[in-house]
């Protein structure tokens, strides 16, 4: 099986209708480190590879997650869609944004070396700094694309005024932002705005950060060092709530003959012809499965069932209306 490809905007790199995304290297969701190493990486990377999963998604805040993709492609790089990010940056009081020209360069200097590549295919602004203009910093990305150190341009959870901004100094191909059925903050302005602006969009927790998989039946089925525990979704009262909709998708899975995480991503495969989520695993169990929703065509009836789909809780702890630009969530 090789999956159908797609192009990222209208002029971005062309990939495998659904990614790989790499932040379980870092071992955010608890998982331990015989599992998010160096032979997992490389078992799962080829395994994309032969699946036509091409674009494969870390960046440098993942913990060692750029270490050990960049060990994963070595010997086979051309054949990956390579996507990294910076602009965040951990402090003692917390995270905060960094979009100074100085450290967009330092940091592509950075990520190419723990990469072991000498160019990046798709370099993203992570979370908009408030305090640098965003000329500046898409400025300095688009000289690290007349250095051949990066290919195309992409930001990350940026809001509407910011994407035009930056699409006027260099054109931005994708957008990744978290999107899923109970993740529909873009669908208001940015998703429109993309259209309009030729922009493609990368979903990052397209299985509502697993809860869409319907494996998870308790809270307690999450590590005791899981951050989801701390985000409002996985509250006790809206994880019960939430599990009444995840039964919803397990409905029409079943009547597909399919997996739950497959229809949650067939979903967003039908919003439009440049839309690649990014899922990620540790298990080629479950690549295979991600990869195999793209054979899932979900009837009229099944998408309106699914656009209705209640969510309770919010996304995050302190989301604003403004979240796009200059509020920290959780990584992604």
């Amino acid at each position: 099986m090789s999956i159908p490809q797609r192009r990222l905007g209208t002029s971005g790199p062309v990939v495998g209708a659904v990614g790989y995304g790499a932040m379980s290297f870092g071992r955010f969701y608890g998982q331990s480190a015989e599992h998010a190493n160096d032979d997992t990486a490389s078992g799962l990377i080829g395994r994309a590879l032969e699946l036509g999963v091409t674009l494969v998604d870390t960046a440098d805040v993942y913990g060692e997650s750029e270490e050990i993709i960049g060990k994963a492609i070595a010997g086979r790089r051309d054949d990956v869609v390579l996507a990294t990010k910076f602009g965040i940056v951990h402090q003692a009081d917390g995270p905060s944004m960094n979009g100074r020209p100085e450290y967009v360069r330092e940091s592509a200097e950075r990520s190419l070396k723990r990469l072991g590549t000498d160019h990046i295919d798709l370099y993203y602004q992570h979370r908009i700094d408030p305090g640098v203009p965003i000329e500046e910093t898409v400025g300095a990305m688009a000289d690290l694309v007349t250095a051949g150190k990066v290919r195309y341009l992409g930001l990350s959870e940026a809001g509407p005024d910011t994407i035009r901004r930056a699409h006027a100094v260099h054109p931005i191909s994708a957008l990744e932002t978290e999107w899923s059925l109970w993740s529909r903050d873009i669908e208001r302005e940015i998703f429109p705005l993309c259209r309009e602006l030729g922009i493609g969009v990368v979903p990052y927790s397209p299985l509502g950060r697993g809860m869409l998989t319907g494996r998870l039946t308790s809270v307690d089925d999450l590590p005791a060092d899981d951050y989801r525990r701390k985000m409002p979704r996985f509250a006790q009262e809206a994880f019960e709530a939430n599990l009444a909709a995840v039964r919803t998708v397990r409905e029409i899975a079943e009547a597909h003959a399919a997996a739950a995480g497959q229809v949650a991503l067939a979903w967003l495969l039908a919003k439009a012809p440049d839309v690649v989520p990014i899922p990620g695993t540790l298990h080629a169990s479950r690549l295979e499965e991600n990869a195999g929703a793209v054979a899932l065509t979900l009837t009229a009836q099944d998408i309106a069932r699914l656009d209705a789909l209640p969510v309770s809780g919010e996304r995050e702890g302190e989301v604003g209306d403004n979240w796009f630009d200059g509020v920290t969530p959780a990584l992604g």
